[in-house]
């Protein structure tokens, strides 16, 4: 592999970590081993809730990420019915709860339809969207009122894989493109059932053509690197020749 030239890769993402911290801790165990500080960049920004696909550029690599972040992704999610949080997620508290007495899975599958295809979608407010320069989270967390505009994201297939009536949570499927926050659909889900909805858990389990069944376990990277046949052009020259060898 020649990093510095350009290799994608792909991670599995823990759970409460952000996409940069997952980012710094790979390019620090690369810059590491090969002696030069790797220039590296994602592809798509995973929630610090959310796991799964987290994939990642290097080198000369890293001019694709444009490209990259238009490919499809899908995710697997459970939604909380009942209920909001300010941020659409476990990360803030619950602020409101609504009926749902009237929920049945057949009204959740029913209302899933409305969801595919192109559709008119709010991201969170708490997220990386810019508002004149700023994050909007970072506005938030000010105490600073946002208000952000719908844009057009697209929904392939969205369905229902596990629904507990007894506890109202649901699990769902979705396949979708750029752009597209789970967290804003599990409101409008929960909007569209006239009640409420937060994420529970949330996980990329494709992006493009990684899969979490491809990916790099996070904890384990250090052990893939080592197991990697590098190229003598992307180690440090200082190394002694018989380092370089067993690299080979």
């Amino acid at each position: 592999m020649d990093f510095r030239k350009g290799e994608i890769i792909a991670i599995d993402k823990p759970y409460r970590m952000s996409s940069f911290g997952a980012l710094a801790h790979v390019r620090y165990l690369l810059s590491k081993k090969l002696g030069f500080k790797v220039k590296i960049g994602h592809a798509g920004t995973l929630d610090p809730l959310a796991t799964g696909v987290l994939v990642l550029c290097t080198g000369k690599c890293t001019k694709q990420i444009e490209q990259l972040q238009t490919h499809t992704k899908e995710y697997t999610a459970t939604l909380q019915l009942g209920a909001t949080t300010a941020s659409y997620d476990m990360e803030h508290s619950v602020n409101h709860t609504y009926p749902t007495k009237h929920i049945t899975r057949e009204r959740v599958e029913e209302v899933l339809k409305q969801f595919v295809g192109e559709i008119q979608q709010v991201p969170p407010t708490y997220s990386a969207v810019k508002v004149n320069g700023d994050r909007s989270y970072a506005l938030r967390r000010a105490g600073e009122e946002v208000q952000l505009k719908p844009k057009t994201v697209r929904v392939d297939e969205i369905e229902l894989t596990d629904y507990d009536d007894e506890q109202k949570t649901a699990s769902i499927r979705v396949v979708c493109g750029k752009g597209t926050y789970i967290r804003s659909l599990a409101r409008d889900i929960g909007r569209a059932l006239d009640s409420g909805a937060f994420l529970t858990a949330l996980r990329r389990t494709k992006a493009g053509s990684f899969s979490v069944e491809n990916c790099i376990d996070f904890d384990r990277f250090q052990e893939w690197l080592d197991a990697q046949e590098l190229e003598d052009s992307i180690l440090d020259n200082n190394q002694p020749a018989s380092h370089k060898k067993n690299h080979k």
